[in-house]
């Protein structure tokens, strides 16, 4: 970023850091229902990749009034080195929902929200490679324990295809046969790498770019590839239930506006393994709720390997802290 743009090398104002964890807070109970509006809106016969595609356009769509009224001199103040980056920044946004929406075809919610947010251990060797940062004794720790904790519950589902049943609703939703378990799954870690780099560059810019207009370039650059990719793959955009736009409306406003908006802001205040550490909780609560609506029932292993992941999160998240 260029020292000559001063909207873009203002130090930054620091938020008091009760604000920065409420806030993380907020992003976390935002986004745990992500995985459920995706469930209900393939049950409505919606695709995955359009599923992917509407969250992101409906979010620039809603963000754009208030983004060219209030920040153009920001966006005006971006060099073409600044584009490009928070454009691939959009791309890898984009690969991790077409990735994560794709995986809940093929895996249960516990399953994909486990493994799609094993993003902490990606994020932390990407600091350590790409930032230069040297992570301490305690993230070491707790990211260890996680990462045990996601095996445990990862590895009984993929050798037995899938322990865990389905609703009748959703069931033709979430093929769960031998070798599409481990697509799901396969899937799901595919999106956790891509989202570490997206939260790896949106920690430079967030240092000091206001929100807004970095959530505004980003999402738009992620909606402008799903249409893309959803043009080439042939698939319709209408002729759908109303209840399957109304959950893709619901994706975009809660998981996507809030949530990831939520955590964008944290990222300012707060180093990204730790921001993604403390997502290891969406899962976990994105779980029961699977078993309330879709009467996905989890196995012993997977009830014991969630508990090691909580340990996981509350040791980097305490220790972190206290260090």
């Amino acid at each position: 970023m260029s020292a000559q743009s001063p909207s873009l090398s203002v130090t930054p104002i620091q938020a008091p850091p009760l604000r920065a964890y409420g806030v993380l807070l907020l992003g976390i109970a935002s986004v745990t229902g992500a995985a459920i509006f995706i469930r209900l809106a393939l049950g409505e016969g919606v695709p995955a990749l359009v599923i992917a595609a509407a969250r992101l356009v409906l979010a620039t769509l809603m963000l754009t009034p208030f983004t060219l009224r209030r920040h153009l001199p920001v966006l005006r103040a971006l060099r073409l080195r600044d584009w490009l980056l928070l454009g691939v920044s959009g791309v890898f946004l984009a690969m991790h929902f077409s990735a994560w929406v794709s995986s809940l075809q093929y895996a249960t919610v516990l399953v994909s929200g486990v493994l799609v947010t094993t993003t902490p251990i990606w994020v932390g060797i990407l600091e350590v490679l790409v930032l230069k940062a040297k992570l301490s004794r305690a993230i070491v720790i707790g990211l260890g324990i996680a990462l045990a904790g996601s095996i445990i519950i990862a590895l009984p589902v993929s050798i037995q295809a899938s322990a865990v049943p389905v609703s009748v609703e959703i069931a033709a939703t979430v093929p769960s046969q031998g070798d599409l378990a481990l697509l799901g799954g396969g899937l799901a870690l595919l999106g956790a790498l891509t989202v570490a780099v997206y939260l790896i560059i949106g920690r430079k810019y967030r240092a000091t770019m206001p929100l807004l207009p970095y959530i505004w370039v980003v999402y738009g650059t992620a909606a402008l590839v799903m249409l893309g990719v959803v043009a080439v793959s042939g698939l319709a955009v209408t002729g759908y239930s109303a209840e399957g736009y109304w959950w893709l409306l619901m994706l975009a406003v809660f998981p996507q506006l809030i949530g990831h908006s939520s955590f964008n802001y944290a990222l300012a205040y707060l180093p990204a393994t730790y921001i993604s550490l403390s997502t290891q909780i969406e899962p976990i609560l994105g779980a029961v709720l699977a078993y309330a609506l879709f009467a996905e029932l989890p196995g012993w292993s997977q009830m014991l390997g969630s508990a090691v992941v909580l340990v996981g999160v509350t040791w980097a998240t305490l220790k972190s802290t206290t260090a």
